[in-house]
Order: C-alpha cells, then structure tokens, then sequence
C-alpha cells in the first residue's frame, strides 16, 4: 500500500471503487438499471470531483446534489443506500492506500454520505 497522493491515485481508487458498486446487490441498482450510467463520461467527473476535494485542484465542475435529485424521485435514494456506498468507498481506500490523504478520503466521503442521505430524504417528504 501506499499514500494517495496523486491524480493517478484518484483514478485507480475511482475505478476500483466503481468497480465493486456496479456489482454491488444494494447500490448497482442506481448505476446500471435507474441511470444506466455513462461510465466514460462519468469515470472522468468523478476523478475531477475527487482530485477537487482532495488536491485543492479546481477541476471539478457541476453539483452533485442537483444531479441526485431527480434519481431520488426514480427510485428513492435512502440512507442504507449511502451508508453501502460508504463501506465500499472506505474498504476499497483502506485496501489500497494509507496516510492522511486516505483518511482524508474516507472522511470527506463519510461527510458526503451523511449529507446526501439527509437531502435525499428531504426531498421525498
């Protein structure tokens, strides 16, 4: 294992997570069936989304709530949703990288989870 330190780093922790939640019985749902998502358009946003958080870089454009909502009204995006999300995010950081930066990683996505879940459950009310 090694520190997360660089955009190469973003990439391969971005694939190997994305990897696992397509085949994931709780969440892949959301990713091959409800949005039946772009993976070559999509794979690229997330590296920038996640090199934004982590680096500094100011490369990632867009907002992720606005593009949740209207999933949420497909199929209702709940909080056994991000928290799955969440262990596979942190066990596939945890299997591949160490030091701050992957702490770092783990945190900022466990604040993501929490606030998406909490908007997501707003928004169905």
């Amino acid at each position: 294992m090694k520190p997360l330190e660089t955009r190469t780093d973003i990439e391969f922790l971005v694939n190997r997570f994305y990897h696992k939640v397509r085949a994931d019985e709780k969440i892949g749902i959301f990713f091959t069936e409800i949005v039946k998502v772009n993976w070559e358009f999509h794979l690229p946003k997330m590296y920038n989304f996640w090199e934004t958080l982590l680096f500094g870089k100011a490369v990632y454009k867009g907002n992720p709530m606005a593009v949740h909502f209207p999933i949420n009204a497909k199929k209702a995006m709940e909080k056994e949703h991000f928290n799955r999300w969440l262990e596979l995010w942190t066990k596939t950081v945890e299997e591949n990288f160490t030091g701050k930066m992957a702490k770092s990683a783990v945190s900022k996505a466990k604040n993501i989870a929490d606030l998406m879940a909490f908007k997501m459950e707003i928004a169905r009310r």
